[in-house]
């Protein structure tokens, strides 16, 4: 058996028996499961009986959210409770809680990641690339040299080394620690 290369030209394929297969078993009840529509995805998260397990910190107009599709390990939202689609029309303490928690949100990740740097960021509208496209929202993406690596930039595959949940045990300590200062 003779040792192929992963890389090839830009704008060919490889042929089929020559794909390579990266195991991602957590993925197979997004692909699978019934995707029913039950309103907007942040308005739906904190409401009992359930609260969604990927918040990891909450304050009286805001919360802080898990991405359930992160770019890398730590990737959170600061999200507000109502349901808005621009920062113009949040009130006056639903704008500084937001700012609040993304300080408190650049503590815990370098507390619990130690990154390189952060990406912050607001997408408002579809062309700047908003996925949710109704109701505001920042992200904070730690990040580290290197972290685009061959994986990424060749095979358009991220590897995420630690699952949400740990990450969600990993970062709610640490918020209330430092919520509570």
């Amino acid at each position: 058996m003779s040792h192929r290369s992963p890389v090839t030209s830009w704008g060919q394929s490889k042929p089929s028996e020559d794909v390579d297969h990266l195991w991602s078993p957590w993925r197979l009840e997004y692909v699978t499961g019934a995707k029913p529509d039950t309103g907007c995805v942040f308005c739906d998260a904190p409401r009992p009986p359930n609260p969604d397990s990927l918040i990891v910190f909450a304050r009286k107009t805001c919360y802080v959210i898990l991405n359930l599709y992160p770019y890398n390990n730590g990737h959170v939202m600061v999200v507000p409770y109502r349901h808005t689609a621009s920062l113009a029309t949040l009130t006056p303490e639903e704008l500084h809680e937001m700012a609040d928690l993304e300080v408190l949100c650049e503590r815990a990740l370098i507390e619990a990641y130690q990154p390189h740097g952060i990406n912050v960021g607001i997408n408002l509208g579809k062309p700047a690339g908003a996925g949710v496209l109704e109701h505001v929202h920042v992200h904070l993406v730690p990040r580290w040299n290197g972290d685009t690596n061959f994986m990424t930039v060749v095979g358009t595959t991220r590897v995420l080394p630690e699952d949400l949940h740990q990450s969600a045990a990993r970062l709610k300590p640490i918020f209330a620690k430092l919520g509570q200062q």
